[in-house]
């Protein structure tokens, strides 16, 4: 993730294995900082997580704690700018199942369903500009390669070192959606419950106010 984002021209600074403290005290030094030279900022957490948590090395986070710092009423040089929040960490221990497409004497009867099923949205920090991505939907499990590491961030910095310059940022967010949905755990053995065969999706949610490319300055 430090080299897809280098190459992108970000400046980049990475932590790792903090006390809860020392996450809160490096989050609320970013928020505090001068970003009126930027256009954009990134703030990216692997670890793990869940129930709107992610966890340093003592302790968990509210997600909810760390975004509210960079609203526009706290975060002045960041108005107007993206800023985007990826999450690689569980947010349940749930495990997504493999499914086929519906015939079309079945949607009737299921459209209802997926309509109640798709409002129940977890809850997002309020402000614009936000982009909030996460490697898996609320209540699964994130799954994770012990050589290769996570599949979503697998192919996300796959993507970017590929498109990063090229393609509108929630594009490329749709793309990796689609490369982590067509993986399957075959063989995978993982928390609690058996996962193999199993699947997983990502997700985002954005409040941006226009289109996001990395492209270089002019």
């Amino acid at each position: 993730m430090s080299s897809r984002f280098k190459e992108l021209n970000f400046e980049v600074h990475t932590h790792n294995n903090l006390t809860k403290e020392k996450v809160l005290v490096k989050i609320g030094e970013a928020a505090k900082a001068d970003h009126s030279q930027a256009d954009c900022f990134v703030c990216v957490f692997l670890s793990h997580g869940a129930d709107g948590h992610v966890y340093a090395s003592d302790g968990k986070i509210s997600i909810k704690e760390v975004t509210a710092l960079f609203k526009g009423d706290k975060c002045r040089s960041l108005v107007g700018k993206p800023k985007i929040f990826i999450f690689q960490a569980c947010r349940g221990d749930q495990y997504d199942l493999p499914v086929t497409g519906m015939c079309a004497e079945d949607s009737v009867a299921e459209e209802n369903q997926v309509v109640m099923d798709a409002a129940v949205v977890h809850t997002l920090p309020a402000g614009a500009d936000f982009l909030m991505c996460y490697s898996v939907a609320e209540g699964y499990f994130s799954f994770r390669d012990t050589i290769n590491g996570s599949w979503y961030i697998q192919d996300l910095c796959k993507t970017l070192q590929r498109s990063g310059q090229s393609l509108e940022f929630t594009e490329l967010l749709t793309l990796v959606n689609m490369k982590v949905s067509q993986r399957d755990s075959a063989g995978v053995s993982a928390g609690l419950l058996p996962a193999d065969g199993k699947k997983q999706i990502p997700c985002f949610a954005s409040m941006l106010t226009k289109k996001l490319y990395f492209r270089p300055k002019q």
